[in-house]
């Protein structure tokens, strides 16, 4: 990894901060990709994250556009350059903990929403309105609203489609069916949610090489930090986050496997679609509302909608509140030092 040559040991361990942030990612996110297996039982819980760790991986095939937006589209480079791996470490501080936060008590937040809001804290601690890319910014934020609303009609529609044409199939022979697929939509779900995820922390490991003079702002994403990316949430994506699967599994909506592939199917193909033109959305609100797109699809009332309310209103509240901690944090550095 010639790349890593004169890297300073604060540039590094900022490296190894990122790829603990993508591990948190992969731990927070664990239930996207695998509640609905867990749910319908058709894969136990190890067997599950197993499968949705290595799909997490293999989303690493998938390019390189999030990654490029999350480096150059949020905040102005001569900021980043400027202040340089403290204003980093701000920026992942705060979305580290947004994200453990609403891990403990289990609510499933956007981890992209937090890096994006930590970027804007941090920036704007030091420049004000004048650090934001607008652009980018409003296309991501833009997509807090989307996405969800995306992934219900895309789940709804799919699950509507299903039952046309299983209508006159035993519901027996049917979920056997379904069964087998839902291995399909999972993996597909896991894949795109590795290439989704593991490239924010990508973009922000970019910005570390440019800040130490070892990668210019043009560079494609290095292959070495691709890998060490997708490895990181991988392995979080294997360990976890059980109070969250319990949520997203169970707590939305009843799921039969028909509903799960659905769901996964759905959320997926959004997914990919974004991942394709560089928008960093967030696969925890795409996968909620197809979640609760194929459970209205049966009856509205079989769609816990107040959970649902609990879910949106944290969606809301990422951005501005990672913004808060990471400008706070920052805004204590810059006093200090």
């Amino acid at each position: 990894m010639p790349e890593l040559f004169g890297l300073s040991l604060i540039a590094i361990a900022t490296i190894v901060l990122v790829l603990i942030f993508d591990f948190v990612n992969g731990f927070h996110d664990a239930a996207n990709s695998i509640a609905t297996v867990v749910a319908t039982k058709v894969l136990t819980p190890i067997q599950a994250v197993s499968m949705a760790a290595i799909f997490n991986f293999l989303g690493i095939l998938m390019g390189g556009a999030v990654a490029a937006t999350i480096q150059k589209g949020i905040i102005n480079q001569q900021i980043v350059i400027e202040y340089g791996i403290p204003l980093v470490i701000s920026v992942l501080a705060g979305a580290i903990i947004w994200d453990l936060i609403t891990w403990w008590f289990g609510i499933p937040t956007s981890s992209s929403h937090a890096l994006v809001g930590g970027l804007i804290g941090a920036g704007g601690a030091v420049a004000g309105i004048g650090a934001i890319n607008w652009s980018g910014t409003m296309k991501t934020v833009s997509f807090i609203f989307i996405s969800p609303m995306a992934g219900l009609i895309m789940g709804f529609i799919i699950v509507v489609i299903v039952i046309r044409l299983t209508m006159r199939t035993h519901r027996d022979s049917s979920n056997r069916w379904f069964r087998r697929l839902q291995l399909v939509s999972a993996s597909f779900y896991s894949f795109t949610h590795g290439t989704n995820d593991a490239q924010k922390g990508m973009g922000i490991i970019m910005m570390v090489l440019v800040i130490s003079a070892v990668a210019s702002p043009e560079d494609h994403v290095f292959l070495w930090v691709a890998v060490a990316c997708h490895a990181a949430i991988a392995l979080g994506t294997f360990f976890g986050g059980w109070r969250i699967v319990r949520t997203m599994a169970s707590r939305i909506t009843k799921l039969e496997p028909y509903q799960g592939f659905s769901a996964e199917t759905g959320a997926a193909t959004m997914l990919a679609a974004t991942a394709y033109f560089g928008i960093p959305v967030s696969t925890t609100h795409t996968i909620s509302g197809a979640i609760m797109g194929v459970g209205a699809a049966r009856r509205l009332s079989a769609v816990r909608w107040g959970i649902g309310r609990r879910i949106v209103l944290a969606w809301i509240l990422t951005i501005p509140a990672a913004a808060t901690i990471s400008g706070i944090i920052f805004t204590a550095y810059l006093m200090l030092f």
